[in-house]
Formats: structure tokens, sequence, C-alpha cells
């Protein structure tokens, strides 16, 4: 006997489809990603509809009764869409592909829901529930899909070679889903996967980041990395994160693996932050280890300057996967550039000048840095991490009251170039430049609070060192 679920169907939309669906003698089934959801009983905001027949006439109808005003039509896909309270619904006659070797676009003709089912890329994704009133709300599962949704596995509805070699997009998505879901690849699918990771290269760079930042917002972003890592799948498009992989021993003497000390900063900032651009800046923020490493014979490997060059490497990295090289860039440049500071003063004695001079760099950007400097630490010397977490939380108090105290925190020296220019009546000039990196020093030393009138008096001071004559004293 078929089960049922008509008791998930309460929504509005899915009553009026049923309606109209029911007087016209069609058939139409909710399919896809809510169906999954509501049978994992997980929150779904996208409702897919698939018609035997014309989805935008439905759309159109369903529109009409439901009162919404925007209808988006697509006429060459056959797909319509609008948006209804805070559900987004899209309808799609059921469909037949085929696809060409050097492409993902199908060539499409009308089908019938197998043919629908069949095209799925998992057979978690290819459940159906009816919306006729003779049999609304029963489960069409060809593939057994409510099974693995049972077990936790991702498997294809045909062929896995088919699958993924007409649409390579579908190798990432398994990986995403995997990574979200919690779920196993299956075997077969897995070297599938790995028998095909080349023909990524039909995808658009645009499309597999899309699925990447997926993978990294997921709760427990390694278990998707490493999938991409073993199934090849990394290695066509992030090849200066796979050069992280792997230590080496020179005279007993080894490194630790940096791609999997990598992973475990992510996992740890994901504990921590929803931001994207943060879980970015953990992946990157030891990128150019490989290219800045040596062996010293008396202190074993280094990796001097990883920070600077890593900061150099991320517009290179974003500008190639197409991410964005606006401000959300130059946020994860300056974490990577900046992440080694906080564990220098972990590690040693914390001055106020210290405390200053990060707050000056790091500006509203601090608290993001201190959590990845903290997710940083991953030595499996439980004595050492512990006394790492102490000395963190002193610099975090230490933070705050030296930003309490001297209001560093993106701050501009309370003496501008005009104002140089008009005590001492000059021109732009080296000498002017001068004075003001000398005010910014002096206060980021603590030789001067940061205020204005302590500020002038320093710079009459040393402006008269260099030899200025003041023409308007400003006191």
């Amino acid at each position: 006997m078929s089960k049922n679920y008509a008791s998930y169907l309460k929504h509005p939309v899915f009553k009026v489809a049923s309606q109209i669906v029911t007087e016209k003698n069609l058939q139409a089934y909710v399919i896809g990603g809510f169906v999954r959801d509501m049978l994992l009983g997980r929150p779904s905001k996208d409702i897919d509809i698939v018609v035997i027949g014309s989805g935008l006439d439905l759309a159109k109808e369903c529109a009409e009764r439901l009162r919404v005003k925007k209808v988006s039509l697509f006429q060459n896909f056959g797909t319509a869409h609008f948006k209804y309270k805070d559900l987004d619904v899209e309808f799609v006659g059921a469909r037949k592909e085929s696809y060409r070797q050097d492409s993902r676009k199908p060539l499409v003709e009308d089908g019938t829901l197998a043919d629908d089912q069949n095209r799925r890329d998992f057979t978690i994704n290819a459940l159906a529930l009816s919306l006729h009133a003779d049999n609304f709300g029963e489960l069409i599962d060809p593939f057994h899909g409510e099974e693995d949704l049972e077990k936790g596995i991702l498997r294809t509805p045909l062929d896995p070679d088919t699958t993924y070699s007409d649409d390579p997009l579908r190798m990432l998505r398994a990986i995403r889903f995997a990574a979200q879901l919690d779920f196993k690849i299956e075997p077969k699918s897995l070297q599938s996967i790995l028998k095909n990771a080349n023909r990524l290269e039909i995808i658009s760079m645009e499309r597999i980041v899309e699925e990447c930042n997926k993978i990294i917002l997921s709760n427990e972003p390694s278990r998707g990395f490493k999938l991409l890592y073993s199934t090849k799948l990394l290695q066509q498009f992030f090849p200066e994160m796979v050069a992280l992989h792997g230590v080496e021993i020179i005279n007993g003497k080894s490194h630790k693996d940096n791609f999997y000390h990598t992973l475990e900063v992510l996992d740890n900032v994901a504990g921590k932050s929803d931001n994207l651009w943060l879980r970015w800046a953990a992946i990157l923020h030891d990128i150019a280890k490989p290219p800045t490493k040596k062996f010293d014979p008396e202190i074993g490997w280094t990796f001097h300057g990883h920070e600077d060059l890593g900061a150099r490497m991320t517009p290179r990295i974003f500008k190639r996967l197409k991410l964005p090289l606006d401000q959300k860039m130059k946020y994860v440049q300056k974490l990577v550039r900046l992440h080694l500071r906080p564990i220098a003063l972990v590690k040693g004695f914390v001055t106020d000048s210290a405390i200053r001079r990060l707050l000056s760099e790091a500006g509203d950007d601090i608290e993001d840095l201190m959590v990845l400097c903290n997710a940083d630490i991953t030595s499996k010397n439980e004595f050492k991490v512990k006394k790492y977490r102490q000395n963190f939380d002193m610099v975090l108090s230490k933070l705050k009251a030296v930003e309490e105290k001297d209001r560093i925190r993106n701050f501009q020296p309370p003496v501008s170039g005009e104002l140089i220019m008009q005590v001492y009546n000059i021109a732009p000039c080296a000498e002017v430049g001068i004075l003001k990196s000398r005010i910014k020093e002096a206060i980021l030393e603590g030789e001067i609070p940061n205020e204005s009138a302590a500020a002038i008096e320093f710079m009459l001071r040393i402006g008269g060192e260099l030899g200025l004559t003041i023409a308007n004293d400003p006191r």
C-alpha cells in the first residue's frame, strides 16, 4: 500500500493547486527538496511542483486564485515562479533530458513523471507527492528514496556514471548534501565521482564556488572538504589548498599536516560563527605555508612570512574562484595578514603598546580576529592548549581595558595634515607625513594620550626638531 502524507500538505498553495489539478483532471506533484526536508523534519521555504503538461498555465491560475500579482514566466524553459507569503513556489512541466559530452545544458523534451524522476540527482530528491484529489498526498517513490533518507545514504536514481557525467555539478551537490545532512555517499557513487572528477572542467567557476560555499557553511565543513579531497574534486579548482596536504620528515623532524590543521581551524570557527568570510579566513590563514616552508637543522621546519604572503595570495585566489573582490576580500586578507599577532601576544608578555597596535590595525574586525586565532590553537598537548586559552582570556580583557582607556580602534591621529600645514604655513611635503607618523607612533607607544592637546604639544616639539617655524600657534 502506498504511503500518504496529505497531512503535511496543509499550506494554501497545495490546496489551491489541488483544486485546479482536480478540476482540469491534470497530474501534478510536489517533488524534490520540499518532500525530502518534510520527511527529515527540516524547515523548507522552496516548493517545486512538476506538472504533466504546462507548468506555466498551472502557475498563472494558482497565482490568480491566491491573489499573487507577480508571476515570473520563463517560456524557453517551461518554468514559472512566484512568491507567496514566505514561500518560493516554482512550477515546471515534466521533462525528459539528454546530454552532450561538452555541456551540462540538457536537450529537453516533454516527459512523464517517471522521466522527471529519472533525471533527478539523488533518490532522496526524486520523491513526489500527488496533488490530485483522488490520491492527494500519495508518495511516489520508485527508487526507494524514503528508505535512503532513513538510512542516511546518498544514491543516484540511475547509474552514477551517467548521472555525474551528464551534469558534473551533481558530484559537488553529492558532497554538499553529505556535509549538510551528515549522510554517507554510497561506495559506487564515490568511485564514480573519483572517476569523473575531471568532468568538473565544463562547469563554471561561479557554480562550483556556490556549492563550495554551501559546504563551508555546513555545521562541520571539514567533512565536505575531506570528501572533496579524496574524490579529487578539490584538485580541479583549489590547488593551493591541496598543496597544504602532507607531512615531510627530515632528520626525524616533521611538521603537522597543514591541510588537516586548516580543517580543524575551520570547524572550530564554524562552532563559533556563521560568517562565511570568517570561515574563508580560516581556510586561507595558512595557505602560504607550502611556498614559505624551509628546513633549518637547528630548529626544524619554518614558515616565516606565511601570513604576509598569504595576504598577498588572497586577492589572486578570490579572483580565480570568482569570489567578490570588494570589502569581503579585504576583510579576509586583513585577517590572514594579522592571524599570528594575537598568538604572539598569547605566547609572550602583553604590553599596552602591542595591544594598541593590534587594535589600530584590526579595527572593528578585532573580535573576529580573536575568534580565528582562538580556533588556530589545535595542539594535542592539553596543558599547552589550557595555558594558551587562559592567556587568550587575559589578552581579551587587556584589549577591552586599553580600548576603553585609549579609544584606539579605527582611530585617526587627533592632529590632521591640514592643521600641520596651517600651523607651519607650509605646502604638502615630507615633513607633514613625518609629523603625522610620529604623532601616531607616540600614541600607539603610549608616550602621549590619544587627545588633541597632548598631540599638539608633541607636534610643536617634533616640528622644532625638524627646523620648522610656527606661523599660527594653535594653543
